[in-house]
């Protein structure tokens, strides 16, 4: 199954020069969805994982179906003010501006194998700050998982020191 062609492409959003990668086309495909998940789970089964590191929101979808499937535990990274206990904070760049997001400081033992899910990776801001959150609790970052990367936006240098894996690239898109 070609996962790319269930993906919509939104020319001039959210503005002018921008094809925006909707994935909800790809979430309302039973096919698409259950395949995409299944590539995530094949990847990771037999590996000696402790975590899910989920980013809000879209990553909640994926991160929790393979959290499932792989019996562990899931941890969601949110925008700021919506943990309700104790958190830790990782600020990134946006192109307007700073955005915060947040982890509980108790959802990761010193030492947890982790996988980072989101559905995308654009600039890499988010997942940067998601990495920064996990290294301080001591977390190992095995590696960084996305349904769709956009190449051309260099996200993967923000996580240079750590494995990168996607399953539908748009380069030169």
């Amino acid at each position: 199954m070609d996962l790319k062609e269930t993906i919509r492409s939104i020319p001039h959003w959210p503005i002018e020069s921008v094809t925006f990668r909707d994935i909800t086309t790809l979430m309302q495909n039973p096919e698409a969805f259950m395949h995409s998940c299944d590539l995530l789970y094949e990847r990771y089964k037999g590996k000696a994982l402790d975590k899910i590191v989920a980013i809000d929101a879209r990553g909640f979808v994926f991160g929790a179906v393979l959290a499932y499937k792989l019996k562990i535990g899931l941890v969601p990274v949110r925008k700021k003010g919506k943990l309700p206990s104790s958190t830790i904070q990782a600020d990134y760049t946006l192109e307007y501006g700073v955005n915060t997001v947040e982890m509980h400081d108790d959802s990761i033992a010193k030492g947890e194998k982790v996988i980072i899910v989101d559905d995308l990776i654009a600039t890499g801001g988010t997942v940067a700050a998601a990495v920064q959150l996990v290294e301080q609790l001591g977390g190992e970052i095995v590696e960084c998982a996305f349904v769709i990367e956009l190449p051309d936006l260099h996200g993967r240098q923000k996580i240079s020191k750590y494995p990168v894996f996607s399953l539908v690239a748009f380069e030169g898109e």
